[in-house]
């Protein structure tokens, strides 16, 4: 008996600087924010909606004194909803959202979280507070240069044809078919890559442990015939 006490006590004491190992909830403060690094990449123009996504965690989190979550553990989630970037106006959006953690030797966690910040090389960001991420479209700069390149060389065509009307005539012609060339690109969709780092806020304080035999809460199950 005065072994089996003392054994608790050890776990008790140990528990204190490390992870939960046992418990089946973890408290956490509000706000909590959550440091993501992508593992799969992403992107609006190839993704659809339900399509997962895995990243790990950045940052530990601690509670109450203890690591609750350690560095490298697995988070997993899924896209919600998928804009492709139009042709001639929009751009390519996505919606995230986290909705497990597994931490090594204490098991998978459900957690609520909405994706307040995105770095990413692609000129992704995120554009409201749904937690949606957009592409940066098409640039206006390219556009313009386009349309003047073309008006230039639309007016010395013309000039060297038909003298100084021509020129005009000309330039017009240029910018109508740099306008027309340029709509017809498409703009620049939504990307994350792998290594792109995601912020969430958990919207609940507490993270509820699964059963090891709990089905993957975005999978969906089929009735046999």
């Amino acid at each position: 008996m005065y072994v089996a006490m003392a054994l608790s006590a050890l776990l008790i004491m140990g528990a204190g600087g490390g992870v939960y190992a046992q418990d089946k909830s973890i408290p956490l403060p509000a706000d909590t924010q959550l440091f993501v690094r992508l593992t799969t990449g992403l992107s609006s123009k190839t993704n659809q909606e339900g399509d997962p996504w895995e990243g790990r965690v950045v940052e530990p989190i601690f509670a109450q004194g203890r690591e609750a979550v350690p560095a490298n553990s697995t988070v997993e989630g899924h896209v919600t909803y998928v804009q492709p970037p139009g042709r001639t106006s929009g751009k390519g959006e996505m919606r995230l959202v986290a909705e497990t953690i597994s931490v090594p030797d204490a098991g998978t966690y459900a957690i609520m979280a909405s994706l307040q910040d995105a770095q990413s090389n692609q000129g992704t960001k995120v554009k409201d507070q749904e937690g949606t991420v957009e592409g940066p479209g098409k640039s206006t700069t390219g556009v313009a240069k386009e349309v003047g390149t073309a008006a230039g060389g639309g007016a010395a065509i013309g000039a060297m044809t038909h003298g100084g009307t021509g020129a005009l005539y000309g330039a017009g012609i240029g910018v109508m078919a740099a306008l027309i060339h340029s709509a017809a690109k498409k703009h620049k969709g939504a990307v994350l890559s792998p290594g792109d780092e995601l912020t969430f806020v958990l919207t609940r304080t507490t993270l509820i442990k699964q059963p090891s035999n709990a089905p993957h809460p975005f999978v969906i199950h089929q009735d046999k015939p």
